[in-house]
């Protein structure tokens, strides 16, 4: 019997969400244990910082935990991010939006980590969703395959590869640290770009939520100019919830970012389901995965 421990490690959750999610999981088998500050309050995060760590650490160290569900994203991981040891348990993290900040901690740290649902969408989605199916398949180790269709911006190309990333802003903000995209391990001292081999087999996924068009713009510059588009060998861009068109920008928030990789050559796949939205795939980071873009149907596997 698997074991799956709900932590709290940004935003506070209505409870109601961590009890539907732990119930659903207890049906399907699981084991479920809670964080001692998972269901808590401190301002707009789930306990302090210290707290929050705790709960993060004792959910890692813990030899009999197989999966760390994050009950929801919001804010709080870059606050401790820094200060989670590396030699911890083989359990692996799931969650999204603000839980990027860990699933980048996996990847530095040799780990994979699960991009999916959380304690809302395990809550509140139908048990026959495809959504909910997907999530289940990918706790049980069993491969994940998904053909979505072609979209205009698209850049037709096949490539294999580790999928690395998750939200832009989170990946923003994470830039020239030890968990920024371009840093396969820890640096000894600021920014180091990749090495060859890494280059060849990283597969960027990004998406986000209520972003502004000309924000989405200076995070996709940064990540041009420091190198980092560069050195990935495709791009799947998925769900860019409420960020809205800005016709002073001349174009839309997917064309922003089709120009931005306008110079390389490698496949480029748009609108996948992943995201701050109800239809959100699982994908897991850190693991190799397979990229088919062409102009009739476009297909990622696990």
């Amino acid at each position: 019997m698997k074991h799956i421990r709900i932590i709290s490690p940004s935003g506070a959750i209505d409870p109601v969400y961590i009890d539907g999610a732990a119930a659903r999981l207890r049906s399907w088998g699981y084991q479920v244990s809670e964080g001692q500050y998972a269901r808590g309050r401190w301002g707009r995060f789930s306990g302090t910082d210290a707290e929050r760590l705790a709960d993060l650490v004792d959910a890692m160290t813990d030899p009999t935990v197989d999966y760390v569900l994050c009950s929801r994203g919001g804010y709080g991981l870059q606050r401790i991010i820094d200060r989670v040891p590396t030699a911890l348990s083989t359990a692996k993290i799931v969650g999204f939006s603000d839980i990027t900040e860990l699933h980048q901690w996996s990847l530095v740290n040799g780990r994979v980590s699960l991009h999916g649902l959380m304690c809302k969408h395990l809550t509140e989605l139908p048990e026959d969703s495809e959504m909910i199916r997907n999530w289940r398949r990918a706790l049980e180790d069993q491969p994940l395959r998904y053909e979505v269709p072609s979209h205009p911006l698209n850049r037709a190309g096949e490539i294999e590869g580790t999928l690395v990333g998750g939200n832009l802003s989170v990946l923003y903000g994470l830039q020239c640290t030890p968990y920024g995209v371009q840093a396969p391990k820890p640096p000894e001292g600021g920014c180091q770009a990749l090495s060859v081999e890494r280059r060849a087999s990283s597969v960027l996924f990004i998406e986000d939520i209520a972003e502004r068009h000309y924000h989405i713009d200076r995070m996709m510059q940064n990540l041009r100019m420091s190198g980092v588009l560069a050195r990935i060998s495709g791009l799947v861009v998925g769900q860019f919830a409420d960020c809205e068109d800005d016709a002073g920008m001349n174009e839309s928030v997917y064309e922003t970012i089709r120009r931005a990789v306008e110079e390389y050559d490698y496949p480029v796949l748009f609108d996948f389901p992943a995201g701050h939205v109800a239809e959100n795939m699982p994908l897991w980071i850190g693991k190799p995965t397979t990229l088919k873009v062409s102009s009739s149907l476009c297909i990622l596997q696990q």
